[in-house]
């Protein structure tokens, strides 16, 4: 097996160490036994690609090499990843390194202790190389800059520039956003489900989706993607409400679409789980009302919602009973004949409940709770006269100052710790000119909405009113705003309700 001694030469120089002064430098350590050398002369040390070098590893590979000797570190690479990937290739092939001018050989402890020191500061560089990439990508992220991908059915790209810098931007596809904007009116309407959609779809020949066909799992993925939305201030408190990381001032959300990002915190990717994701205000216009992109995106966060926590088909009550006794909930079963029944599942499984004290039929309590939700309603005089809650134009006015004082209260209040008595008395002086000011806009949006209905109210009212023809999750819906919890136990039904 052969001594190799390496010797690399960028150019040159006066200043500069010629191979040959190298290779006599390294003539010691090689201690008389055979030698193979390996010289490249003109290429740099910032990466692997020089040939002879090459050439050095596939030898080693060979097993033809017992040791390879170098003047300098640097001789071999300029890269300390790059150094400690080839001191592993090193070991993996019973190879010795030595540097002659540094003492380094790695057939000693010390030699061996300086090769893990060298993988701790690879390490090291592999992760703040991570971190400036990505710190890099979110920083575009948070300025509206097109990150790749696949463009979204309904636009187009061209290209724009953001802050003086090239981008692209999507542009809206007339033919394409046509069938979208069909799409979001159709399940606007909740009698309307995803499978009617494509089936409607379907039956009506608009089956264009790039070359594939809708189907329920592209419509749910379209309908809660933000980049559709024409955004306004409900879309803008909609995320706040949320948990998503909202990078634009509210003053921003005014028609173009959003960009959903993943953020630097987020713990997941799924698009139904808002918490701690990034919205940003992207270059192009929006196409969906922000009124029927929220009917829609509700619509399904409420679906995925029931599925997360297993709320079956079997009633539309699932999630509100509980056994009147223990506490637990109420499971219900359907029989091979479609009879529907409830019963205390701690009755079942843990058996320290001696259950409801009689037997549940859900169709006969699926009936009771209707119409205890229409007496409830019935108390509303108001909604009887049901008109569309038109909100106007001064009230949003109002709202969006309401939302720009709240904010700029916030950040007044983040500066309170380490302000000086001076600084404090100007925060504590404008933080109650701002808390004079959201007063006043308050009062007057409860003087020219006094007359205005309870919108969610309205909707639920007309679903009772329609309630055979209303779909399974609109009841949940309707359940879910009116009624706290069922409880039953010896034949009392017990209902708290939310109004």
């Amino acid at each position: 097996m052969y001594q190799a001694p390496y010797a690399r030469q960028s150019a040159d120089k006066k200043d500069s160490i010629s191979i040959e002064s190298q290779f006599a430098m390294c003539e010691h350590e090689t201690q008389g036994k055979q030698v193979r050398k390996y010289a490249d002369k003109g290429y740099s040390g910032k990466n692997l690609n020089r040939p002879d070098f090459e050439r050095l590893m596939e030898d080693i590979r060979q097993g033809l090499i017992k040791k390879v000797i170098v003047y300098k570190l640097d001789r071999i690479s300029r890269s300390i990843l790059d150094f400690s990937n080839l001191m592993l290739f090193f070991q993996e092939h019973g190879v010795e390194f030595v540097s002659v001018t540094e003492k380094f050989d790695t057939s000693t402890p010390v030699g061996r202790a300086m090769l893990n020191i060298c993988i701790v500061f690879a390490q090291l560089e592999r992760e703040t190389i991570q971190q400036r990439v990505k710190d890099a990508y979110y920083s575009r992220n948070k300025q509206g800059f097109y990150m790749g991908g696949a463009i979204p059915y309904g636009f187009r790209k061209e290209e724009t520039t953001i802050g003086g810098k090239k981008t692209s931007k999507y542009v809206i596809d007339e033919e394409e956003s046509s069938q979208l904007k069909l799409i979001f009116s159709m399940y606007a309407d909740s009698n309307n489900s995803l499978n009617d959609i494509v089936t409607y779809l379907v039956e009506n020949g608009i089956q264009k989706l790039r070359g594939s066909s809708w189907n329920t799992q592209k419509l749910s993925q379209v309908l809660s993607s933000p980049v559709y939305v024409k955004s306004d201030l409900s879309v803008y408190e909609f995320f706040k409400s949320q948990g998503a990381n909202i990078i634009n001032d509210v003053s921003e959300f005014n028609g173009q679409g959003c960009y959903l990002y993943t953020g630097t915190v987020s713990k997941t990717r799924k698009q139904a789980d808002l918490t701690d994701k990034e919205i940003v205000i992207a270059p192009h216009e929006g196409f969906i009302s922000s009124d029927e992109w929220l009917k829609c995106r509700l619509r399904c966060l409420s679906n995925r919602q029931s599925a997360k926590t297993c709320k079956g088909k079997t009633s539309w009550l699932t999630g509100k009973l509980k056994c009147g006794n223990c506490g637990y909930a109420i499971q219900i079963t359907t029989t091979q004949k479609k009879a529907r029944y409830g019963s205390c599942s701690n009755k079942h499984t843990r058996k320290t409940c001696k259950g409801t004290g009689g037997t549940i039929y859900i169709g006969l309590l699926e009936d009771y709770v209707f119409n205890a939700i229409q007496e409830k309603l019935s108390k509303f005089q108001s909604l009887s006269d049901y008109t569309e809650n038109k909100v106007q134009p001064k009230v949003r006015e109002n709202e969006l100052k309401l939302v720009q004082i709240d904010n700029e209260i916030d950040d007044l209040l983040s500066k309170v710790v380490g302000a000086n008595t001076v600084l404090m008395e100007y925060i504590n002086k404008k933080i109650e000119e701002l808390d004079e000011e959201r007063k006043t806009l308050q009062q007057e949006n409860i003087a020219i909405t006094q007359t205005v209905k309870n919108d969610k109210l309205n909707a639920m009212y007309e679903h009772v009113e329609r309630w055979e023809h209303t779909s399974f999750e609109d009841k949940q819906s309707v359940v879910d705003v009116f009624i706290e919890v069922i409880h039953i136990s010896n034949g009392e039904i017990d209902i708290s309700w939310k109004l």
